[in-house]
Parts: structure tokens; sequence; C-alpha cells
């Protein structure tokens, strides 16, 4: 496992021996991540999982424009593939599941676009806080992917139905107090308290049980455990289909900076 003196994409900290603080770090590609970027954030989970100092993890991006673009595009339409992992996969499966699973409540603190996977992110985590200059929504049909598991699925427990629907069939960006609105964050502030915010969210857990905050993750994730399930027959399809000709044609537009032709594939 990737030790955290040696991340290249993340940052990884324990502040107040009270909670942990998981940067993406590419603020040249929005955040966006590949597969070295996965296997950190991975390798930050852990840590955060083993170390009893840590009660609670703040995720969050660096820079002011972006939380998390969600995959690298670029990267893909450049290669083929979101890069070379540990592994030999892209096990963004794995960082879904882990940030579920860990025992301690995971805070969002989107701090610019959280769109694509990176939307997924935050949605999976248990409590969001946006800057004011935060902007949510989806991506996946414009560039040739989908998330068919936790990030449509689980999405429409938070928002309802219709709302979940609204995101992905229209793919618009949506201001941080229309997510607010919609439940898809707990708090709005100015960009210069979101850490602060955060901080705040993270210390109060700190000083509860853990042993009762674990029981209670683990009983808002049982009603919807079966997204897994769900989840893995989706990215096995969507293994394939990110290959096809069609799921190219969107990552190769995004990087010609040009609209996507679909119409030979209805």
């Amino acid at each position: 496992m990737i030790k955290p003196e040696d991340y290249t994409d993340v940052t990884y900290a324990v502040e107040e021996d009270a909670f942990a603080v998981i940067t993406i770090n590419r603020p040249d590609r929005m955040n966006s991540f590949r597969g070295r970027t996965v296997d950190e954030l991975l390798s930050a989970f852990k840590h955060a999982w083993a170390d009893k100092r840590v009660a609670a993890v703040i995720l969050t991006g660096a820079g002011q424009k972006a939380f998390c673009a969600g995959g690298d595009v670029k990267e893909r339409a450049e290669t083929g593939s979101y890069g070379e992992t540990e592994w030999g996969l892209f096990d963004i499966q794995g960082l879904h599941r882990i940030m579920r699973e860990i025992p301690k409540p995971v805070i969002a603190a989107v701090n610019g676009v959280a769109v694509g996977g990176g939307h997924v992110l935050h949605v999976i985590c248990d409590l969001s806080i946006a800057s004011e200059t935060a902007r949510f929504g989806q991506a996946g049909p414009r560039v040739g992917s989908f998330d068919a598991g936790f990030g449509s699925t689980y999405l429409a427990r938070v928002v309802g139905e219709k709302r979940a629907r609204q995101i992905w069939f229209l793919l618009d960006l949506y201001d941080a107090h229309t997510a607010e609105r919609w439940n898809l964050v707990n708090d709005v502030v100015p960009p210069e308290q979101l850490m602060d915010k955060a901080r705040e969210y993270a210390r109060k857990i700190a000083s509860y049980s853990p042993t009762a905050l674990r029981f209670l993750k683990h009983s808002f994730n049982a009603d919807t455990d079966h997204i897994n399930g769900i989840g893995n027959v989706a990215f096995d399809g969507l293994d394939f289909f990110v290959k096809s000709e069609e799921g190219m044609e969107g990552a190769t537009a995004f990087a010609e900076k040009r609209t996507p032709d679909f119409s030979p594939y209805r």
C-alpha cells in the first residue's frame, strides 16, 4: 500500500489528534482522478480507519475551483484508460465502499465544482458542506460514462427520484443554495469559512462516543447496502462501454473541446 509520504495526487494530515483531512491535489486537472489518485485515496482512508486518533474524515479538493471533476477524461482520451495503478485495477468501486464502510463519519468540504465522479464522491460522504461558489452536477452521458450504482441509485434516496433523474438526464450545473434546497448538502458557507465549518463538524463528532457513531453509520448504510450488487453489474458494464467507439467519442470530444456526436449509436 502506498504510504502518505509517497503521495503525489493526494495530501493526508491528521489535525488536532482528532480528525483526518484528505485533499485531492490535482488542481491543474480540476482535481479529477486518475488511477494513481484512486490508489492514494484508498490508502488515505485506510490510514484514517486504522488511526485511533481519527474520529472523522474531511474530504476536499485543492485550490478554489474544484472539489473533484470526476475521472480524468483527458487521460482517458490520451491513453484509453485512467492510467497505471498499484494493482492493475481502477478501483473506484473500492473507494466508494471504503468511504461507506469506514466506521467514522466522512465530511465533504465542497470548495468548487463537484461533477461526474466527483459528484458521486460527495454524495457518498455522510455530510456535505458547500462553499457558496460550489457547483454540482453530472457529466457521464456527455463524456461517454455513467454510474448506475451509488451515483444514481443512492442519489435518488438523497434528493428523490425526480431530482436524481433531472441531474442525470439534463446534465445541468446547480449552485450551492439549490443543492441545499434539494437536501444534497447540509450547509452552505462563504468560501473562506468552508474548512473552518468542516473542522467545526469534525471537532463536534470527535467529542462523541466512537462506538455509538460506528453503529449509527452502519445502521444508516444498511438500507442501501444492496446497491453494492447493482454497482458491481453497472461497473462491469461500464468497463466495456468506456472502451467502445461510443464511449470513446465522449472522451475524445471532451479532449478536443467539441460537442460529441452520439447520433450513430442511437
